[in-house]
């Protein structure tokens, strides 16, 4: 299918790995022209081609400066993906009373200020394009015992973000909408050292056999984790002139979890 986005110019943020670097490519290949913003410029981000973009979007001074060099680079702007997120998770089984305030600024300030940031500094040139953005939630946001406290909630402030700026841009030819993907294949839960390589030796089971045998237990009626490419392709669509309608939705990819739960 032709999204009919060939020629247009993206900014994705969090791009060197997972479903940032998933976006980057599932973009080109629909004929976008993309700037990347990440903390570091991986082996598999470089062969994309993409114009790499390196800063720390959680600190106050970064989104304004990467928006300004994208600007640089492309000349206009037509798609924003904020798409960076994560943050402490803390140790495996975590709660409220675990996460100081020191935890609960810096994942809000990854997960919210940063898109909070990268959208003001981007707006006059996506109002002057009509552009479209598309912010990376999680179904966290939803259902925050998945997740530690401070990351859903971050999340749950996203979409509300989202949605408010849904109702004063998309009059003026902005178009935003939120995807929440429930739990996908990322280094996040297959890496060396992550939170998935905690969690499962903190259950006394390998990190193959948690892999395997998560989708189930948490209700994703597909068995198995969800693929980057899946969350890419839902944002490309949602970017898209064939989503033009498409204003203030989350879009929720969860395998069906929701289906599962009251």
């Amino acid at each position: 299918m032709d999204l009919q986005l060939s020629g247009r110019t993206a900014l994705v943020t969090g791009a060197s790995k997972g479903m940032g670097l998933e976006v980057v490519r599932v973009l080109q290949e629909e004929g976008v022209t993309v700037v990347t913003a990440s903390r570091s410029v991986t082996p598999e981000l470089a062969e994309t081609g993409a114009v790499p973009l390196i800063g720390d979007l959680s600190q106050p001074d970064v989104p304004a400066r990467i928006v300004a060099e994208a600007l640089g680079v492309a000349g206009t702007l037509d798609i924003l993906v904020n798409n960076v997120g994560g943050g402490d998770a803390g140790a495996p089984g975590a709660g409220f009373l675990d996460f100081p305030d020191h935890a609960w600024s810096s994942t809000i300030d990854l997960n919210l200020f940063a898109a909070v940031r990268t959208t003001r500094a981007a707006l006059p040139a996506l109002l002057a394009s009509r552009g479209a953005v598309v912010n990376v939630s999680s179904d966290s946001a939803r259902r925050p015992h998945t997740a530690p406290l401070p990351y859903g909630a971050a999340k749950a402030a996203l979409n509300a973000v989202t949605k408010g700026l849904s109702e004063e841009f998309g009059p003026q030819g902005v178009r935003f909408n939120t995807v929440s993907p429930s739990s996908t294949r990322t280094a996040l839960w297959e890496g060396e050292q992550s939170f998935g390589a905690d969690l499962a030796q903190a259950m006394g089971l390998t990190q193959e056999e948690l892999v395997a045998a998560l989708p189930s237990q948490m209700g994703m009626l597909t068995g198995r984790f969800i693929e980057p490419r899946e969350i890419a392709t839902t944002i490309a669509y949602l970017v898209s002139p064939l989503a033009a309608s498409v204003h203030g939705a989350n879009w929720v990819v969860d395998a069906g979890v929701s289906k599962t739960i009251a």
